[in-house]
């Protein structure tokens, strides 16, 4: 098809000479990159530093021993050690529970990890006081993981148990090199040339997974890139939506390749406009799920249950991320994309607690992290994926903080393009006469 004739020419080098096409580009861009830059670097740049809270259940199962006549209970001194610990009071957020109520923390998410003191613990410290024994055997704490909480927060976990494990290896050994220099002078007799070895460095840490994480799961990130999935089909299925709209009511030209085709202008308001593209959203968030489970499962092969929930939730949550951008759209216009890619992705994804943990990110993104819809959909498909579904592990709160996102953007949309619609702020062009061609 040739050019029209009557269109008014630019050449190239008249184009890039208009401060029109560089003042915009440069300005949009550069704040984009330099605001992404102050929030992803932002939120990772310290994490151990901006450690604060950090969830580990501390479980003490000593049963105490007695040693001529004295009655010693190892376990209850270092708890009360741990706790007590100045360089780990901010940090961490023990939980002092028993070891079933410790596997139920581990099975919900609520906990990184646990440090468990067993019920031989002060038995297997007096041993090796003790006179000489051919296998001593050497006193263990139980160091358990779970990389389903988020892989990074249980390494930071698991790194300070066994910190704590070492601190209480050398307090241990100088109160039993003490003992053992005493029982010398007493004439009581030394400790057997095996149990002197150990003394040095007594406390051994035993480090187990607390929840089993399949091993088709990321390492724990499975959650995070499908969560991701589901945000971004919502966030770009609503611009291809509104695009696709817009070129059937011939606001905007279809080009395919060279191919240029203009559908004659037909006029609708912004309600009906929003309320059209927001059917579509709901209805094809249905396909969208189906098939990224489908890619995920199916062919991927990525460990997950409860097919029939997954699904459902990831239409839900693909429909209500897509709601909200299509309410960005229909508020702020051409602006809106940007705004809707600030809103669900670079605001969100740093606040998501997928990678790193909420308790080892700046405050800011902490209260962040109450609201944007990112994380709520990270914690939905990590509890399916990973603890069952209990509602209990995050899905209950996603579920409803989906419902309220989904209620307050369809309001917000509708409201606002009521506005636009009654102030007579309409989309349709005017048409506008051609220019006559020249005598």
């Amino acid at each position: 098809m040739s050019e029209p004739t009557h269109l008014l020419r630019v050449s190239a080098r008249g184009l890039l000479r208009r401060r029109g096409v560089w003042l915009p580009s440069a300005v949009i861009l550069g704040l984009l990159s330099f605001v992404l830059s102050l929030l992803y670097l932002g939120a990772n740049n310290d994490p151990v530093g901006s450690t604060k809270d950090l969830p580990i259940a501390l479980v003490n199962t000593d049963r105490g021993t007695e040693v001529a006549g004295e009655r010693i209970d190892m376990g209850a001194r270092i708890t009360a050690r741990i706790t007590g610990s100045a360089d780990l009071k901010e940090k961490v957020d023990w939980k002092q529970v028993d070891r079933r109520t410790a596997d139920d923390l581990l099975a919900r998410g609520k906990v990184f990890g646990a440090l468990v003191i067993p019920d031989d613990f002060s038995a297997s410290v007096a041993a090796l006081a003790g006179p000489a024994r051919n296998a001593p055997h050497p006193p263990t704490m139980t160091v358990l993981t779970n990389p389903a909480a988020g892989s990074f927060g249980s390494s930071m976990a698991a790194e300070i148990n066994r910190e704590v494990v070492a601190t209480t290896s050398t307090q241990v050994g100088r109160e039993l090199g003490q003992a053992a220099a005493h029982q010398a002078k007493a004439g009581a007799g030394a400790p057997g040339a095996a149990a002197q070895l150990m003394i040095a460095d007594p406390v051994k840490a035993s480090v187990q997974e607390g929840h089993h994480l399949g091993g088709h799961s990321g390492l724990g990130l499975s959650a995070f890139f499908y969560a991701l999935v589901l945000v971004l089909g919502g966030m770009l299925g609503a611009n291809v939506i509104h695009t696709q709209v817009d070129t059937a009511l011939g606001y905007l030209a279809s080009d395919k390749g060279p191919f240029r085709v203009v559908k004659p202008a037909q006029h609708t308001s912004r309600v009906h406009h929003f309320l059209v593209c927001s059917a579509l959203m709901v209805v094809l968030s249905m396909l969208t799920s189906a098939l990224a489970m489908a890619a995920a499962v199916g062919v991927i092969g990525i460990d997950a249950s409860h097919l029939p929930l997954l699904w459902i939730f990831g239409a839900c949550a693909t429909a209500a991320m897509g709601i909200t951008a299509l309410a960005l759209l229909a508020v702020f216009g051409t602006p809106g994309p940007l705004i809707s890619m600030l809103v669900l992705i670079g605001l969100a994804i740093p606040s998501a607690g997928a990678t790193i943990p909420l308790q080892a990110l700046p405050d800011f993104y902490r209260f962040l992290a109450g609201f944007e819809p990112f994380r709520q959909v990270v914690d939905g498909v990590r509890s399916i994926l990973y603890f069952g579904a209990r509602t209990d592990a995050g899905l209950g709160r996603a579920w409803t903080m989906i419902g309220v996102g989904f209620a307050v953007s369809l309001a917000l949309g509708l409201a606002l393009t009521r506005l636009y619609d009654r102030r007579g702020l309409h989309r349709s062009t005017p048409h506008l006469p051609q220019p006559l061609p020249a005598a």
